[in-house]
């Protein structure tokens, strides 16, 4: 398979294992979100697939070629760092340049002055000006040619970033959270034009950020990251709505998940926080066995007379919706998405009943695993 593709990769420093045999493979023309929390281990496993660090065990594959004791020259690859890793000495145009000149340019014809009299000088600096030239204007930096690092914005920094990865045609590309040192409407803009410009170039490009919003609106697959082991792989969809793992459930999405802890007896039946009634399994296995019950805010509604009581805690107002801060009566915290139309007030300690439906939620055994297979169906209290 050409493209990125890891195999068992594990590292450990000291006692500490920081990557714990990760597979995980980005087709040719593919983009990859690389998902996960401060520590997980996402930085590592770029460090190790650039070749910046060198894994304990397992390889790494690219274009079908094992590159797992090749420096970090000898890969084809290129990364785009948080920090923008820019020559401040340098104009945009020698920044972007770097790669070309490093590959194609001798050591003398690398020099100040001599180089630009050295034999194939002229040619081969001419040809690097025209791609300079043209990965520039593509990503808008063209009238900024001849200024420095240190008199450009923060987006204009990561476009010459971007010029200077694009411009040496990788076969993949490596983004280390590569806009978390952009405000949040220049981080929405610059999105748009990596995706662009993945479109165009088409290289396998591994993404690594922290960033849900960032993960589930530029990638084709998303790769959540948690303790060093890649719990799922999927579509953003797929990962939204059919996590596979409770932890992916619960760092996806925001609000998070609301969950509810409770125990199947011997008939299938769940108990949720002591209350009488609780949700019929069918397909399930003979418990008694702890399960766990996750629903998303927006699939909680206010009921008049069934659901889950509660009382109110506060309404919080974001424009596009409105949310309602519950606690059932164990203390449980539920948060509950309604429209922003919605007109009656609910002062902190108002009761209120919380309903769901059944097909939309989500059920997980002890150790966090999806239960499939298995149908939810409400007991009448909660209808």
């Amino acid at each position: 398979m050409s493209g990125i593709r890891i195999e068992g990769v594990a590292r450990r420093y000291g006692g500490t294992a920081v990557l714990k045999g990760v597979s995980l493979e980005v087709a040719a023309g593919e983009f990859v979100a690389l998902l996960g929390p401060s520590g997980c281990g996402k930085s590592t496993l770029m460090r190790l697939i650039a070749g910046i660090d060198r894994p304990d065990a397992g390889r790494i594959l690219i274009q079908g070629r094992d590159v797992t004791a090749l420096r970090p020259a000898d890969r084809d690859v290129a990364m785009v760092f948080q920090s923008y890793a820019l020559y401040p000495h340098l104009t945009v145009e020698e920044n972007i340049a770097v790669p070309l000149a490093m590959r194609r340019l001798s050591a003398p014809q690398r020099l100040p002055l001599l180089g630009r009299w050295w034999p194939g000088s002229r040619a081969a600096r001419r040809a690097i000006h025209e791609e300079v030239g043209s990965a520039a204007l593509a990503l808008g930096l063209g009238s900024l040619l001849d200024r420095r690092p240190g008199q450009l914005s923060g987006g204009q920094r990561q476009r010459v970033a971007l010029a200077r990865a694009i411009v040496r045609h990788p076969a993949a590309f490596l983004m280390d959270e590569p806009l978390s040192n952009l405000d949040a409407a220049l981080r929405v803009h610059t999105r748009r034009e990596i995706v662009e410009i993945h479109r165009r170039v088409g290289a396998a490009t591994l993404y690594v950020t922290h960033d849900q919003t960032e993960a589930l609106t530029m990638a084709d697959r998303v790769a959540v990251m948690q303790g060093g082991e890649i719990l799922q792989v999927a579509g953003p969809r797929a990962i939204y709505a059919d996590p596979e793992d409770l932890r992916v459930a619960c760092f996806i999405g925001s609000p998070r998940i609301n969950t509810l802890e409770g125990v199947a007896d011997s008939h299938g039946l769940v108990r949720l926080g002591g209350y009488p009634s609780g949700l019929r399994l069918c397909g399930a296995a003979a418990g008694p066995a702890p399960v766990t019950l996750a629903v998303r805010p927006e699939d909680l509604y206010l009921s008049e007379t069934g659901g889950l009581p509660a009382e109110a805690a506060g309404l919080e107002f974001l424009g596009e919706s409105l949310l309602l801060h519950a606690r059932l009566a164990g203390g449980t915290p539920l948060v509950c998405r309604l429209p922003p139309s919605y007109v009656p007030d609910l002062p902190p300690g108002s009761p209120v009943r919380l309903g769901f439906d059944p097909a939309r939620a989500l059920l997980f055994d002890a150790r966090g695993k999806r239960l499939r297979d298995i149908a939810v169906v409400p007991e009448p209290a909660l209808v």
